[in-house]
């Protein structure tokens, strides 16, 4: 938490919430001050995350997830409070002091992080210069082969691993320390004696390997291998996927990709993410590919809101991260065997997710790279135009694989589609589906529909229950506005802050009601020190704060705050007089105590219609 007079603090003062969010998630302006998107925190379909820009606040009324500028940070890079501290004042390039962590182990946790971005950044370094030299020039030649000219080439720092297994060892070994070089995933590494055994004389290369205890040499996984880096979405080098120049059988995969890290998670990684977020927003959909060079080849033809699943199958939480930025996706999967059952699985988990979704199939058996290269970039663009939605897709795929001539090919389909269907959240989706798969495949409708049934019967969609909410009327809402109010308005001098302090603390209008605790609060809290997320209330008072602030499209007036006090002032008089009616009818009373009591309901109801004279005077005014 950013605490007054530290540098977070200053910090969250001087960043945009907005421009740090919207990073990360699809924004709308919804307010003066407010903007609304799609969580990433849980999976929905209408918009429940909301961010306030005066506030610097995030709050979802769809899971309650609710922070600042750092702790969305935190969730989302999953990083410890001072990293993020440190992301956020990157971005806006303000200096930064030394860091400071709650605990040895999280500082050592962080440093690590650190230094590991900073070995990935120095190896794509030297990759890249590994191309340009001479020892380059069959890499070189290779990737102009593939169609790839300079200007790629240096958008994607695509570089050369040579044959050497130690030139990168010994270029960050006086940098970085051999525990740092072990985790980076770049490099592996054998016991002097099996080096021994194996009849190898590599150990030669580290002088610390003669006498004393066994030693260890490690040295480069990628050797002889054209390198493609993986970035985070915000454009840190954090892996590599390096592809073969050798044929002989020692070369190993034709495709070989670093193996996790502190820094990288395969299934959380999206290829050219972090190029392809803005044309995503753009354009309002994604082209999503199976392999680097597909991925650059269709960024190079001009199509620059492509991505690509990284060294994995398409993921859950790839499906997530992608649906931060848009909803709408076209699928555009090898059609080979097994290319066309990776597009169904990544069409299952994206129909979960609620995207809408186009499945791409090329002509001829070509994939995306191979494609633009023989048929070139309008070809592609017309493709995409063509492209199927993605239920049309699989029915075809049904009827391809079992031909609906016989009761048992018409079982054999369905039981092909139903398992996608049940992934199908909508009701009215999976009804029209069913309509359509009955008239393809000539089955009863009626039957196909009580199929259907059962099926959604065993669906088990999880739902995220909203936090509960205190029910405040209106005027409530304008007061609460008001003791938060960060302006003084120009309408005539009028403070909404002051004028409301001043109305609560002299007129009490706010006793008795549900809100009363949180006016009390609000009322002790220092305008300067408010702080809507962490403030010391229970979860409904802050989701109702969330609401009453993110609501409030309109500037506060004085004639807004007089009504909210003359509506709770009768809302006050309603209940005394409810109090009065029920003692009145009280027996034992004395004369005196009944005179009393009638007198002072006559004062009250003449109290009460004061207030709606006066309402009628400022509506006509």
């Amino acid at each position: 938490m950013a605490n007054p007079g530290d540098f977070a603090y200053t910090l969250k003062q001087q960043a945009d919430i907005v421009r740090v969010v919207g990073d990360y998630v699809k924004l709308k302006k919804s307010g003066a001050q407010n903007y609304s998107g799609l969580c990433p925190f849980h999976s929905e379909k209408t918009p429940s995350f909301n961010v306030h820009q005066t506030r610097q606040f995030f709050y979802c009324f769809g899971c309650g997830a609710k922070g600042d500028i750092f702790s969305f940070v935190q969730k989302l890079e999953n990083i410890s409070f001072p990293e993020a501290v440190r992301a956020v004042a990157q971005k806006f390039n303000i200096p930064l002091p030394k860091a400071t962590f709650s605990s040895p182990a999280e500082a050592h946790e962080a440093k690590l992080r650190g230094e590991l971005l900073e070995v990935h950044e120095r190896a794509t370094a030297f990759f890249q210069e590994c191309l340009r030299r001479a020892e380059g020039a069959h890499a070189r030649q290779y990737l102009s082969s593939r169609g790839l000219d300079e200007e790629t080439i240096r958008t994607f720092r695509i570089g050369y691993a040579p044959e050497s297994g130690f030139l990168l060892r010994d270029r960050l070994k006086g940098e970085f320390p051999e525990e740092v070089l072990r985790q980076s995933g770049l490099f592996s590494w054998k016991e002097e004696q099996q080096i021994a055994r194996a009849g190898r004389n590599d150990s030669v290369r580290n002088d610390d390997t003669k006498g004393g205890p066994p030693v260890s040499v490690i040295y480069s996984k990628f050797r002889n291998r054209i390198i493609f880096p993986i970035a985070s979405e915000s454009g840190k080098v954090i892996a590599f996927t390096g592809r073969t120049l050798s044929s002989d059988e020692k070369a190993g995969p034709k495709y070989l990709n670093s193996s996790e890290t502190a820094i990288y998670s395969k299934s959380r990684v999206l290829f050219n993410l972090d190029h392809a977020k803005e044309a995503i927003r753009k354009l309002d959909y994604a082209i999503l590919v199976e392999g680097q060079m597909d991925c650059i080849s269709v960024y190079a033809a001009g199509f620059h809101n492509v991505i690509a699943s990284s060294g994995t199958a398409f993921t859950e939480l790839q499906a997530k991260l992608l649906g931060r930025f848009g909803k709408n996706v076209v699928v555009n999967f090898d059609p080979d065997t097994a290319g066309a059952r990776a597009t169904e699985r990544t069409l299952g988990l994206l129909v979960e997710e609620e995207f809408h979704i186009r499945v791409l199939t090329l002509e001829g058996g070509f994939d995306p790279d191979l494609f633009i290269r023989r048929k070139g970039k309008d070809a592609y663009s017309q493709a995409l135009k063509n492209s199927q939605r993605y239920f049309d897709y699989l029915i075809e795929r049904a009827r391809a694989q079992f031909p609906p001539k016989s009761a048992e090919a018409k079982v054999k389909a369905l039981n092909y589609l139903l398992p996608h269907i049940q992934r199908v959240p909508s009701r009215i989706v999976r009804d029209e589906l069913a309509r359509d798969i009955a008239q393809k495949l000539a089955i009863d409708s009626g039957l196909l529909r009580q199929e259907l049934k059962h099926v959604a019967a065993n669906r088990s969609a999880a739902t995220i229950k909203s936090p509960a909410t205190v029910q405040i009327t209106d005027a409530e809402k304008i007061l609460i506005r008001a003791l938060v109010s960060p302006d003084v308005l120009n309408e005539g001098g009028f403070d909404p802050l002051r004028q409301a302090r001043y109305v609560l603390e002299t007129e009490r209008v706010h006793e008795g009601l549900s809100t009363e605790a949180l006016f009390q609060l609000l009322l002790a809290t220092e305008l300067e020190e408010f702080d809507p997320i962490h403030l010391d209330v229970s979860e409904a008072d802050r989701a109702l704060l969330a609401t009453v602030l993110l609501t409030d499209d309109e500037p506060l007036t004085s004639v807004q705050l007089e009504g909210a006090v003359r509506a709770l002032k009768r809302i006050q008089i309603r209940r005394k007089l409810e109090q009065l009616q029920l003692q009145l009818q009280s027996r034992g009373l004395q004369s005196s105590e009944m005179q009393g009591l009638l007198q002072e309901r006559m004062r009250l109801k003449k109290e009460l219609m004061g207030l709606g004279s006066e309402e009628s005077a400022a509506r006509s005014a």
